[in-house]
């Protein structure tokens, strides 16, 4: 193990400095506006060619979706489905702004960014639901987006790249289209697990332990969902046949272990996966590019993975 980067322990210094109650002593509503001091972290958004603002057709609702175009062309190119994190109960799209412009910047990739529906009002599986329409939509209506419906990945970070990959393995399950790629950044793929990560870095690095369990107290509607794979794509019986994967963990993150077993995994049932994992830095890093250099290194691999299995066929 190496040692705490040290932008990450300045981060985690002020953010120390400012805090207040955890999650697990919030309401819904309290958690909610404690996550828009991430827009600051994240800092000023980067000039994209065009913002659109689309609304999906959910089985519920329809749901909120923020078009990042990085170019002015007009032939049809490849385009990454993002879901934000959240633990299934925070964060929107408007919060996640500046890392969705920096993703299509760096990517070249056409970005829709979809705001789910929130637990604890809309409990599992309606968030999952939402992704799944939100992937089958954006490939359906691929030539009203001006995007290639072959060259369609998926892309979310924390509670989000759990939607991601479950959106995956309910379209393999259902004979849906499948997107040509996922992406998933510091990933939950199980609940109630105590791998040695979740242990060891409990609390003090940024997503407390404590944070996680509120976040399935308020996503789960009882114990039986803790075991269904689209919930806890770990308790798939097989990861067989899902798209090519990078999967991202940090080394100071509960989260790590679980995440580089779902790459495990994902490799030992024959799916192309790269796992990488980002040495001294924390849950959340994803989109700090102005406070964390490895933040930019996620991006550089992230655009390397999808210009490589996003690339148009001949």
């Amino acid at each position: 193990m190496t040692t705490l980067h040290p932008q990450a322990r300045a981060l985690l210094d002020r953010l120390a400095a400012d805090s207040g109650a955890g999650f697990d002593s919030m309401t819904p509503a309290e958690a909610r506006t404690s996550q828009y001091g991430f827009a600051e972290l994240f800092g000023p958004g980067e000039s994209v060619v065009a913002v659109e603002h689309w609304f999906i057709p959910g089985p519920t609702a329809d749901l909120p979706a923020r078009i990042y175009r990085p170019t002015t062309t007009t032939a049809p190119g490849p385009a990454l489905v993002y879901f934000h994190g959240s633990g299934f109960v925070v964060g929107n799209i408007g919060i996640f702004d500046s890392p969705s412009r920096a993703l299509a910047n760096r990517t070249g990739c056409v970005v829709v960014a979809v705001n789910y529906q929130k637990a604890p009002e809309h409990k599992f599986p309606v968030p999952f639901d939402d992704a799944c329409a939100a992937v089958a939509w954006v490939i359906d209506n691929a030539d009203e987006l001006r995007i290639d419906r072959k060259r369609v990945g998926v892309i979310g970070d924390s509670a989000g790249g759990t939607l991601a990959t479950a959106a995956c393995l309910k379209a393999r399950d259902t004979g849906k289209p499948m997107p040509a790629c996922q992406v998933l950044i510091h990933i939950p793929v199980q609940f109630g697990e105590a791998t040695p990560s979740m242990l060891e870095f409990e609390s003090g690095y940024l997503l407390e332990a404590s944070a996680m369990r509120w976040f399935g107290e308020q996503y789960l509607r009882d114990a039986h969902d803790a075991e269904n794979p689209y919930a806890a794509p770990m308790r798939a019986e097989s990861l067989a046949g899902l798209p090519p994967a990078l999967v991202a963990t940090a080394e100071f993150d509960p989260l790590r272990d679980e995440g580089e077993a779902y790459g495990d995994r994902l490799r030992a049932d024959g799916v192309a996966t790269e796992v990488r994992r980002y040495g001294g830095m924390i849950h959340g890093f994803y989109g700090m590019c102005g406070l964390l250099d490895s933040a930019e290194e996620l991006y550089a691999d992230i655009a390397d993975f999808t210009t490589r299995w996003l690339a148009a066929s001949d």
